[in-house]
Parts: structure tokens; C-alpha cells; sequence
């Protein structure tokens, strides 16, 4: 058995990775958040950062006042 990765799922992860630090980037600078630091730590992991920017920057489930 080997322990190499195939080039697509590299590719893939790669991806994924990207567009989720080029989104975790510009949705924290149009909200006047640390931008280059939600981008670099998008390119690090998924899909942590977004879940935490989420709920813990954007606090998407927030109670409204209505």
C-alpha cells in the first residue's frame, strides 16, 4: 500500500483552501475586520476558520431585534 496522494486530491485541497481564504479576506475587510490575518489562517486549515469566523466574528446566529 502506499502512502502517496494523488495529484487531483492535492489539487483539490489546494482549492479548497484558496477560495476559502480569499473569501474569509474579503468579507473581513468590507466588515473592517483583521483581514490578513483571516486570510492567512484560511490558507491554513478547513473548515475551521470559517466556522469560527462565522459564529464568532460575523455572529450569524445572533438574536434580532425585531
Amino acid at each position: 500500500m502506499s502512502n502517496e496522494l494523488s495529484p487531483t486530491l492535492i489539487i483539490i485541497v489546494a482549492a479548497v483552501l484558496l477560495l476559502q481564504s480569499v473569501y474569509l479576506f474579503l468579507d473581513a475587510r468590507k466588515r473592517n475586520h483583521n483581514y490578513w490575518l483571516w486570510g492567512i489562517v484560511g490558507l491554513i486549515q478547513a473548515p475551521m476558520p470559517t466556522l469560527f469566523y462565522l459564529l464568532f466574528v460575523r455572529k450569524i446566529f445572533r438574536k434580532r431585534a425585531d
